[in-house]
């Protein structure tokens, strides 16, 4: 059988529906799983027997490919648990370890747009698969799995009721429904559907709620949190006086937020709120993770309460692997995917969502107010990305380009860079003279890096104003494509 073009990205697969992403290379897919699955027989936590969970989204098909793994992974003798209904990816997550089972398949491309779809591979441990799970599986691909004289039962499963009894137990929903404050909800048209609103109003807070009806099209947007996409929930928030907006992915595994004003509000912002709180008022032991493409915010937020910092490759993976390994309080990236330990090795939009409410809750201040504190006391970070649609080999161009610069060379926006990484892409140290006018001015970097899951090349920046991080995203733009 030849091997069908499927690559497990930093976050499993994902492909353009009825191009590559068909009912033929999902099967050939659910079946390398099954592979992997069946040559782990014996092993505590992997063994077959233990079976597999699957759970889809709300994109086009998801529920018919669902379906199909559930067949083909059936086939080859292992028992499966089939979500019911649509189901955010944290809750698939939570079911596989809740359960026991050997690992967990989720139908989703989260926040891609709305032509794409994709399967997640879950370890057993309720996270993403791990770099070592993901390379035995892609070696599968386009292999046959043993098949059973009889197939396996496919039982269909609610896996909501515990994990929300799960999240609702972590966050202290009584201090939110005693802070008088209102939220409003976006779900993006995703798998978070309306359970923020239904939780809210059992509690009595309130809310109002857009975008909550399940929608294969995400009209008009991609279900990413961040700008453009995000507007909707800004307008809706000033529109109904709240003192924040809150919003899920289109699988409901990162977060997006809004402020009182209708400010978007960045991912590292949240990580930074949540962390400082968590290490302010929780104490909960362990080191604390970040992505390269992150904030150095956190790492002033650590050194502060003395915990050790861990910088990693982009990629939830990277964070489960650590969790794996050690004690780690918090681990999260760029994107809106943040994670806790003593929940799940796995990022939880919806929790992270009740969490920044438990925040303000608790500190008596709008979202605003919380992010006017962070910049106060650890320094001005300014945050943005953009991303350019690049053929794979005019990408890879950039990125060899790029590795090929000096230090000492005034390449990006006149800053002459001083130092160079490539942990993940290839991340520039500059020397910026606005720097010097502030203080505890943020460190001021540019990383260009090739997408692992698309034909993009994105480009991040920090510094310590907007004005700054716009010239650099405007000179690397010139720089990558050449002008």
């Amino acid at each position: 059988m030849p091997q069908p073009v499927i690559k497990f990205g930093t976050d499993g697969w994902r492909g353009v529906i009825a191009d590559d992403f068909t009912f033929s290379n999902v099967r050939i897919a659910a079946e390398a799983i099954a592979a992997y699955i069946h040559s782990r027989k014996g092993s505590a936590q992997e063994d077959p027997a233990k079976g597999l969970c699957i759970g889809y989204d709300t994109r086009f098909g998801s529920k018919a490919f669902a379906q199909a793994c559930a067949e083909v992974v059936a086939a080859t003798g292992i028992p499966v648990l089939l979500a019911t209904a649509v189901t955010p990816t944290p809750a698939l997550s939570w079911g596989v370890r809740e359960r026991g089972a050997a690992g967990g398949i989720m139908i989703t491309s989260s926040h891609n747009p709305a032509e794409w779809n994709g399967v997640k591979y879950k370890g057993w441990y309720g996270g993403s698969g791990q770099p070592a799970m993901i390379t035995a599986i892609e070696s599968y691909l386009g292999k046959p799995a043993p098949r059973a004289s009889q197939p396996a039962p496919v039982t269909e499963v609610d896996f909501l009721p515990t994990y929300l009894k799960s999240i609702e137990d972590f966050a202290d929903l009584d201090l939110i429904s005693k802070s008088g404050m209102k939220f409003c909800i976006d779900s993006m048209y995703g798998a978070g559907g309306t359970i923020l609103a239904d939780i809210f109003a059992r509690i009595g807070v309130a809310h109002v709620q857009i975008r909550s009806n399940p929608d294969p099209l995400f009209p008009g947007i991609n279900p990413e949190p961040i700008e453009p996409n995000i507007r909707a929930l800004g307008e809706a928030v000033v529109a109904n006086g709240c003192q924040a907006g809150l919003c899920t992915d289109g699988d409901a595994d990162r977060i997006g937020a809004i402020d009182e004003h209708g400010n978007f509000v960045d991912p590292h912002k949240i990580y930074s709120a949540l962390l400082s709180w968590v290490l302010q008022y929780k104490g909960w032991p362990g080191a604390v993770t970040r992505a390269f493409n992150t904030t150095k915010m956190l790492d002033r937020i650590a050194r502060k309460y003395g915990r050790e910092l861990i910088e990693h490759g982009i990629g939830f993976k990277y964070v489960v692997d650590l969790m794996l390994e050690r004690e780690i309080v918090m681990g999260g990236e760029e994107s809106g995917g943040i994670g806790f330990q003593r929940h799940l090795p796995e990022r939880d939009g919806l929790l992270n969502c009740l969490l920044l409410a438990n925040v303000m809750a608790q500190e008596k201040k709008t979202l605003g107010q919380l992010v006017a504190d962070l910049q106060a006391e650890y320094g001005e970070h300014q945050y943005g990305r953009i991303d350019l649609h690049l053929p794979e080999a005019q990408k890879n161009a950039v990125i060899a380009r790029a590795h090929a610069l000096k230090p000492g060379n005034p390449v990006f926006a006149g800053m002459a860079i001083f130092c160079q990484e490539d942990l993940d892409g290839v991340k520039f140290f500059l020397d910026n003279p606005e720097a010097t006018t502030k203080p505890k001015a943020a460190e001021t970097w540019l990383l260009l890096r090739a997408s692992g899951t698309e034909p993009l090349l994105r480009i991040y920046a920090e510094s310590c104003s907007k004005e700054s991080v716009a010239k650099l995203l405007d000179s690397a733009r010139a720089f990558a494509l050449n002008l």
